[in-house]
This record gives C-alpha cells, structure tokens and sequence, in this order.
C-alpha cells in the first residue's frame, strides 16, 4: 500500500537570489500545522527523512532543510567511520550569520505555503539540528521547539532571552557530549520561561534514531509522545 504522506524535494530562497532544497513532507489530510525539522550533522538523510514523514503521519507539514548547501548540497552520511568524520568538517565550517539566515528562510517558507493551517510553525532538532531548534526559538519567531539532545545549547545561552515560545528539551543520561551539568545550565538559563527539560534514564546521546548503536527505544517512544502532546497543544 502506498504511503498517505506525500514527499518531495522543494526549493527555499535566501535573500540575493541563491535557494537551497528542503525535503517537505506533507500530511494525510494535506494540510497542517508547520515544522521545521533541523538535521544532524549526517544531512538530511534516510533517517531525517523517515522522521520528517513520521511527523506528517501525525499530522504536520514538515520541512527538513539542507544545512550543508553552502558546502555542498545534498549531503547525506553514515554514523561511522569517515561520514562521520565528513559530517563533524562540514559542521564546523558552518557560519553563524549564515545559518542563521538559512533557518530563518526556511520557517517564513514554510510559514507562508498553504498546506500550512493557521500559520503556526515548529522547529525539531536532533544533535546539531537540536540546537539550531533552541536558536529558531530564539531568533527565528517559532511557535514552540523541541532540541533534542543539542549540542553546544549551553555555550549560546545567550540568546535565551529572546525566546518567548515554549520549548521542550530532551536529553540522555549519558550523554558524551553534553554533561548533566550542561543541561543543569540550560535550566537555570531557562527559569521562569515556558519551558520543560527531560532527561531519559539509561539513554545515551542519538538515543531516538533508530539507525545508530545508541538507539534507545523506551526513550525514544516517550520522547516522541511528550513531543507529539507538546506540540499539539502549541500548533494545532
């Protein structure tokens, strides 16, 4: 049976005539809230795009921007090995300004299609991506987010006083990349905002993605549904 999501690759402009591609998936019922869904540092792989119809089958019209296109389009990388190693080099020449930019093209494209209902848009983020997440919430005028497990939240705290959205933030236990007292930052960062901050018992960092070691299904299914309930109640 065919899938009810309906996937395509689009286009996104940026200001001085340059566009780079987003996979867009759209709902069942062809029409719904937005999401920006923000990649790893693996692009916008099988599995970024397997999360992106994830969240159409629950009923968003969801964007996953190509981060990298500045460095090179499309790229999509394994876990291991030289991708990851490609994909950690083509993070760290990302500019600031840029993506900044780039994130800020992608909501008001998504914001402004029609399969989009009342206007309101989203941002998700894995690892990287969960951090671009926190900066949408910041600078991008989302309607709520979700980092998971962002890496480098903590360095940019900076800009959490700009956040008026809710946001929800996961985080593993054992993460090797972010301590607990990273996450202890953004919590005090946090206070007084609408926010709620999670962490998964026994889960390590990459913990919803279910084509790496450290899958970890118990928190990624909880993870998922406190996203789902999440952004229910802030887009629908």
């Amino acid at each position: 049976m065919a899938s009810p999501v309906k996937t395509e690759w689009t286009s996104v402009a940026v200001p001085g005539g340059a566009f780079f591609d987003a996979y867009l998936a759209l709902p069942p019922a062809g029409s719904g809230p937005g999401l920006v869904l923000f990649q790893e540092i693996f692009g916008v792989n099988e599995h970024i795009r397997a999360v992106a119809d994830q969240y159409a089958l629950d009923g968003f019209v969801v964007l996953a921007p190509d981060i990298f296109w500045r460095s090179q389009r499309r790229v999509e990388l394994g876990y291991e090995g030289a991708d990851r190693q490609r994909g950690i080099q083509l993070a760290g020449g990302m500019k600031g300004a840029e993506v900044g930019l780039d994130m800020r093209a992608a909501v008001t494209a998504l914001r402004a299609r029609p399969e989009v209902n009342g206007g309101k848009v989203g941002a998700i983020g894995y690892c990287m991506g969960g951090r671009l997440a926190f900066l949408a919430a910041a600078t991008a005028g989302v309607d709520a987010a979700v980092p998971y497990y962002g890496g480098g939240i903590h360095d940019q705290l900076d800009k959490a006083a700009g956040i008026k959205c809710p946001v929800l933030f996961h985080y593993a236990e054992h993460d090797d990349h972010i301590p607990m007292s990273a996450v202890d930052k953004v919590r005090t960062a946090m206070h007084g905002k609408p926010c709620e901050v999670h962490v998964y018992p026994g889960a390590m960092h990459g913990f919803n993605c279910w084509a790496r070691a450290s899958y970890h299904a118990p928190s990624a299914a909880l993870a998922h549904g406190r996203s789902l309930q999440f952004l229910g109640e802030q887009l629908f």
